[in-house]
């Protein structure tokens, strides 16, 4: 059949549109993907074609409050393979093998896989010694990158304080894991591309990114002192061979931490080869116990503030017991201490005297000065794990748990609650938040960019009432059982303690946790020192063990803190074995025959020949205890 001219023009027409609407769309298209997805598609196609070599950022240095570096980097190199590039993979980890001490097949299904690049097991932060047999190989796709490794020059020092990083250089705990976002920077890149067969295309230059470096963090803490409280924790773990022990160090005027430790701790570089149970805790604020005398203060602090006793003018008589509500609660003195003024009981860590005071100022008002002082709470320090401490509910608190709460028993704290509520109680009467971050700074010009200041949570007491609080307390350690706290020149306040250990709900008739609270100077309180050693074998009492080790840390550290020698000191109270501090005589000028015939305090040992004295050792007029020995220098001229 014959088709009309009419029919074909119609066919030409249609086929024209159809393939003018093609064209359009296929110029849309076009328009579509060169203008609209260009950018887009031509990112992506570079993407195809790039390869990212990473260049770590350096994490920020930590240093104490003097500068001295506790925690840096250094760089060490880290095996990473371009699967792409390697011919023969299981060629390849066999040569790696030995050298990383891996399993061939481990590094083998690592390398064999389709990625752009890989890390090589057991090749990050390797041996400078095992990257030049790498290189020696001379295996293609397999690069050393440079990585870095965080060092702590002085091993366990501050262990708990600092914490460690993982193997990417993340903070895992301490200040390393709390700071970690300001710490560890932003990596950098070197960038290049290649075809599919991972060869470099020719033409195309390599692309670097720099990386930023994590901010410098200044700590708190003070090195010299740091040094000082480990020193005496080892010198307690080997004399008493407790469970564990503690030692914190805080100014109490902003709540600055100077120095923190505790027994077990650990080396952080080497932190896997210890217990999980070493590392978490960070006893001075995850330990919690019921703190004994040392709560006392906090009694004391509320029974002045509230008026409700004259320490110099009231009394009391302790027959060694007291009972409440048909409980007898005894004195740590059997017999008891018989009439004395409420600082006598003070001084004598009474028990019933201090269940008096908590009578006067009864459980709703001893209670609020409780949590006044922060008890209860976690007090907000900047390290992770810190515990609450437990209390009485007040609806539960009779008079049997009032009487023995004024005590130190039956409430559970943490160090450094105890340590900051009694910092509040000398420091004029300021609840300070406790910290340890105390600037930052650039890694590159060391300018200053940030500091935090002290920050005060409340105020609780008077000042008069703090001051009050200052002079009993040195009476303690004058007069009382803190005497082994006494260090001549230095006004030196504190407070003993002695807790039995609850164990399976029940007071252990073997188990004591003995503690030591002192502060210095009392006039103008600089640093408290608060220690606590679990289980000591040997005596258990507070003024025997822990007082002796809080006396020797604030003898090293005040001189080196430069707190000048008080004249207006309370003279101590002897008691025997107590030994006198006397003041060297001078002996310079004097014969040997004078030396003889003269009575002296102390024993003499001469050195040379001669018939005078022309040197002595201790110096005239220094205080010490009697017995030292004096050492006179004999010559003729």
């Amino acid at each position: 059949m014959r088709v009309s001219g009419v029919t074909v023009r119609r066919r030409i027409f249609i086929a024209l549109l159809i393939g003018a609407v093609l064209f359009s769309l296929l110029i849309a298209r076009l328009v579509y993907v060169q203008v609209w997805r260009g950018n887009w598609l031509s990112k992506n196609a570079q993407n195809l074609w790039s390869r990212d070599l990473p260049f770590g950022a350096k994490r920020g240095r930590i240093y104490d409050r003097n500068g001295e570096l506790l925690a840096y980097n250094i760089s060490v190199p880290t095996v990473m393979a371009l699967p792409v590039q390697i011919k023969d993979p299981k060629g390849v980890a066999q040569k790696l093998a030995p050298i990383l001490k891996e399993s061939e097949q481990t590094i083998f299904n690592k390398i064999k896989v389709r990625q752009s690049k890989v890390f090589v097991p057991g090749g990050r932060k390797i041996s400078q010694e095992q990257a030049n047999q790498i290189l020696a190989l001379n295996l293609p796709g397999i690069e050393l990158i440079e990585d870095s490794q965080r060092y702590y020059p002085r091993g366990a020092f501050a262990s708990h304080i600092l914490g460690f990083t993982g193997i990417d250089n993340q903070g895992l705990t301490g200040v390393e894991r709390v700071y970690d976002q300001k710490l560890k920077g932003k990596p950098g890149s070197i960038s290049y591309y290649t075809n599919a067969k991972g060869e470099m295309m020719p033409g195309l230059s390599e692309e670097f990114t720099p990386p930023t470096d994590g901010l410098d963090l200044h700590l708190t803490i003070d090195a010299n002192i740091q040094a000082v409280i480990e020193r005496e924790l080892d010198q307690a773990m080997t004399v008493y061979q407790p469970e564990d022990a503690l030692v914190v160090a805080v100014s109490p005027k902003t709540g600055e931490v100077l120095g923190m430790a505790s027994r077990p701790d650990y080396d952080p570089e080497r932190y896997k080869e210890y217990p999980i149970e070493t590392i978490n805790r960070n006893l001075p604020i995850w330990k919690t116990y019921e703190p004994g005398s040392t709560f006392k203060i906090i009694t004391l602090a509320a029974a002045l503030e509230d008026k409700k006793v004259n320490l110099d003018k009231d009394t009391f008589d302790d027959p060694g017991f007291i009972k409440v509500a048909g409980a007898t609660l005894r004195c740590w003195k059997r017999g008891g201490h018989g009439h004395e003024t409420f600082l006598q009981g003070v001084e004598n860590s009474c028990n019933p005297g201090f269940v008096l005071m908590g009578q006067r100022v009864g459980k709703d008002r001893l209670f609020h000065y409780i949590n006044q002082f922060g008890f209860g709470k976690k007090t907000g320090i900047d390290l992770m794990g810190e515990e609450n401490g437990v209390l009485f509910p007040l609806k539960r608190v009779g008079p049997v748990e009032l009487a023995t709460t004024s005590f130190g028993q039956g409430v559970s704290v943490t160090p450094i609650q105890q340590v900051e509520a009694v910092a509040a109680a000398v420091n004029g009467g300021n609840l300070m938040k406790p910290y340890l971050a105390k600037s930052w700074s650039d890694p590159e010009t060391g300018k200053t960019l940030s500091v935090n200041q002290p920050q005060l949570v409340r105020r609780v007491i008077s000042p008069a009432t703090s001051a009050e609080v200052r002079r009993t307390l040195e009476s303690v350690v004058a007069n009382g059982t803190g005497r082994p706290a006494y260090i001549d020149g230095y006004r030196v306040g504190g407070k003993t303690g002695t807790a039995q250990v609850v164990e399976n709900g029940v007071y252990s008739k073997s188990k004591h946790i003995v503690s030591f609270i002192g502060i210095a100077p009392m006039d103008d309180p600089q640093i408290i020192v608060y220690t606590a050693i679990n289980n000591p074998k040997g005596i258990q009492f507070g003024g025997v063990v822990a007082a002796p080790i809080v006396r020797n840390i604030l003898e090293s550290v005040l001189p080196y803190m430069k707190v000048p020698y008080r004249k207006s000191q309370m003279e101590k109270r002897y008691q025997y074995p107590d030994k006198k501090i006397l003041q060297v005589p001078n002996l310079i000028g004097l014969k040997r025959n004078e030396l003889v015939n003269n009575q002296y305090d102390f024993p003499l040992d001469y050195a040379g020949k001669g018939a005078k004295v022309l040197y002595q050792s201790p110096q005239p007029g220094t205080r010490v205890d009697e017995g030292t020995k004096i050492r006179v220098y004999l010559s003729d001229k």
